[in-house]
Formats: structure tokens, sequence, C-alpha cells
């Protein structure tokens, strides 16, 4: 699937639709996305600042669909653990950016050659749009090459 397609998929998934998140960019080599959330009504908090859970959802998805669409078919990639600091309130358009590179994508490689597993840690700031940091996201990914399937019980 094209990048600008499933671009707009998401666009429309519901968990992002109705928390006011929009991907405004997916490469077409899936190494960078950027994620756009403005602020409404429906996704502010008690106190009229952005909703934590919005704030860790704008983020949930793109390490591990990135470095599943890099890898290629013959990985699991799956996400293991997450962890977000609110830094400050976050309040108007925040924005946060994700790029892959090349370093990361030969570590996994290397260290799932010969069947084992990895564990990756990727940090990604949620900023505001004066360049503030609102959020800080942890988000740690298991990869491991997929095993041949085993043919023929017994044989």
């Amino acid at each position: 699937m094209r990048a600008s397609t499933l671009r707009r998929i998401m666009n429309v998934w519901p968990p992002f639709l109705f928390s006011g998140i929009r991907i405004t960019a997916i490469s077409e080599d899936y190494r960078h996305a950027r994620v756009r959330m403005r602020q409404h009504w429906f996704n502010r908090n008690y106190v009229g600042t952005h909703f934590g859970g919005s704030l860790f959802a704008m983020t949930d998805p793109f390490w591990m669909l990135l470095t599943m669409r890099s890898l290629g078919r013959g990985y699991l990639v799956w996400d293991q653990a997450a962890e977000i600091r609110f830094v400050k309130p976050g309040r108007g358009t925040v924005e946060a950016s994700f790029d892959l590179g090349e370093d990361v994508l030969e570590t996994m490689r290397a260290a799932t050659a010969n069947g084992g597993k990895h564990l990756h840690w990727f940090d990604t700031q949620v900023h505001d749009a004066g360049g503030q940091v609102v959020a800080s996201v942890r988000k740690q990914l298991y990869v491991r090459r997929k095993q041949a399937a085993h043919r023929g019980a017994g044989a």
C-alpha cells in the first residue's frame, strides 16, 4: 500500500478522527512520519489542556508501523512497552515527528539475524506551536525474524 493511501485511511480511523489527530505526512519509503493534533472541545481535559490519552494516541502506532514497513514481511514487530511523561500543559496545536534511520534498521537486522529477539527504545517529543516540549513519549519495540513455517508433520 502506498504511504499516501495509508495516511488517508488512518486519518479517518476512529481513534484518530474522533481525537482530532491528523497525519500530515508519511514518506513513501516509510522512514518519516509527522502528526498534528489541534485542540478542540472534545480533546480537552477538565482543566482545558490536551487530554493526556490523546497526546499518547497521536504517537502510538508510528514506530511500529514505520519499522514493520521498512524491515519487510520477514520480521515480526510488536509494541513491547511504552512510557509518557507530561512536561508542560499542552494547548493549541501540537505536533510530533518520527524519523527512522537506516542505522537503527541495520542494528535490528544484525541483532535478529540468528533468530533472536531485539528490543529497541524510540523517543518522541510532542511539541506545541512555539516548539516547546509538551510530552515525551518512549516506545519499545520487539523485533525478530519470522521463523520458516514447518512443513509436513513428522518429516
